[in-house]
């Protein structure tokens, strides 16, 4: 009776488990298509298509790989940031990145490569505490004073921070900088499906970000 037990006992957690897994699947799927169908018809590709807005926020990435390469995340978004500004699509941009270490700055790399671009320093401005994308989104409006922005990230970056903008009562749209292929492409899209499920437990515990700070409006 007690070897039954055992096995029924093992029968038992063994569905637990797999159940488990297939519900954490399942929860991925349903965040991931949730995100997709609510921004469809947010984001572009086309700068002659896209609507104007004054400020373009510019998520931040690093600008070098582990191995000391140019990272083409960080390449393609300042291309299309630039392309947005001399387009007249944009008069600011709102760099929001990691300073989280005095050795590591998103913002003023993406800075001074937007000025190798020709873009006047006056028209950056720089967020130096978006660690995260949701604080990005979230002191765009409360330290920046802004309502109303275009998102300029890859495809599936800046589908998040849209749907982000849209549970915090914002008005974005976003521009699709040009994506990574290959395995470096895949790994973060997959990483990417993750952090859409993490997003909506930012939400269900009402998460802060990490640091707020004065205001800085831009006029």
């Amino acid at each position: 009776m007690s070897i039954l037990k055992r096995l029924l006992t093992w029968k038992f957690l063994l569905r637990s488990f797999f159940a488990i897994i297939i519900s954490c699947v399942l929860i991925v799927f349903l965040a991931d298509w949730r995100v997709e169908s609510k921004t469809d018809e947010l984001v572009y590709t086309d700068v002659k298509k896209i609507p104007h807005r004054k400020v373009g926020l510019l998520l931040g990435t690093s600008k070098l790989l582990m191995n000391g390469w140019i990272n083409s995340y960080f390449q393609y978004r300042i291309d299309a940031a630039t392309a947005l500004f001399k387009a007249g699509k944009i008069d600011y941009i709102l760099i929001s990145g990691d300073n989280g270490r005095k050795e590591y700055n998103e913002p003023e790399d993406m800075k001074q490569a937007l000025i190798e671009n020709g873009i006047p320093a006056d028209k950056i401005v720089l967020d130096y505490a978006g660690f995260r994308t949701f604080d990005s989104i979230f002191r765009a409006d409360k330290i920046f004073g802004q309502k109303q922005f275009t998102i300029i990230s890859q495809d599936f970056h800046t589908r998040r921070a849209i749907y982000i903008a849209q549970y915090l009562g914002l008005d974005a749209i976003g521009y699709n900088a040009e994506d990574v292929i290959a395995y470096y492409g895949f790994r973060t899209k997959l990483r990417e499906k993750l952090a859409r499920t993490n997003m909506f437990l930012d939400f269900i515990f009402s998460k802060q970000p990490k640091f707020l700070g004065e205001k800085i409006v831009i006029e």
